[in-house]
């Protein structure tokens, strides 16, 4: 009896720190600036920017701290990607928009919106003809053309899976919900890992 409760003991573990050894790659969030933008205006006179509107409708500017990338469409919407976190990313959408409101755009920061975290972590070594026999109605696995397993077991998220461990986690809009995701997950490939 003992035995097994070291054991579950040790299993929750390892649980945790799975979950608490997850890094955040990237979040994208949103934000409206309630007016409209002269992209070639802001082209002209901010550093960093790039505005190809054949190619693309949006301006792409960029800052280093912390080190971010924005899409700024006409209409004031602004989508900011590359940061670490949801407070870095927040601080970034704040400093875009600092920088439109010096050019002398009225801008109002308006709806802050995360709407997509990826984090990364590994694990262990994980049988992926196995798990995909098991679950192929949540993954989809193609060696032949990727070498790891799309597995949507929770809504709204896919979690990549590779052979040796690494597991890469997107579509969560918070941290609470990547931590539940991988409740959910870490059993299952638990029941998969090589032995």
């Amino acid at each position: 009896m003992e035995v097994q409760q070291q054991r579950q003991q040790q299993q929750q573990q390892v649980q945790t720190n799975v979950c608490s050894a997850s890094i955040c790659r990237n979040v994208i969030s949103s934000v409206k600036l309630s007016c409209r933008l002269d992209l070639d205006f802001i082209t002209r006179t901010a550093w960093n920017t790039e505005y190809k509107p054949e190619r693309f409708r949006a301006l792409i500017m960029r800052i280093r701290e912390p080190r971010t990338t924005a899409n700024i469409y006409q209409s004031g919407s602004l989508v900011c990607t590359g940061a670490r976190s949801i407070d870095e990313s927040h601080r970034a959408a704040r400093r875009f928009a600092r920088i439109l409101q010096k050019l002398g755009f009225p801008v109002s920061f308006q709806n802050f919106k995360i709407h997509n975290m990826v984090v990364s972590c590994n694990t262990f070594p994980v049988v992926l003809e196995a798990l995909n026999l098991v679950y192929h109605q949540h993954c989809s696995y193609e060696p032949e053309l990727f070498p790891a397993l799309f597995f949507k077991m929770v809504p709204g998220i896919t979690a990549i899976v590779f052979v040796q461990g690494k597991l890469i986690l997107s579509g969560a809009k918070s941290p609470a919900e990547v931590s539940e995701a991988l409740q959910v997950i870490y059993p299952v490939l638990r029941r998969f890992m090589k032995h």
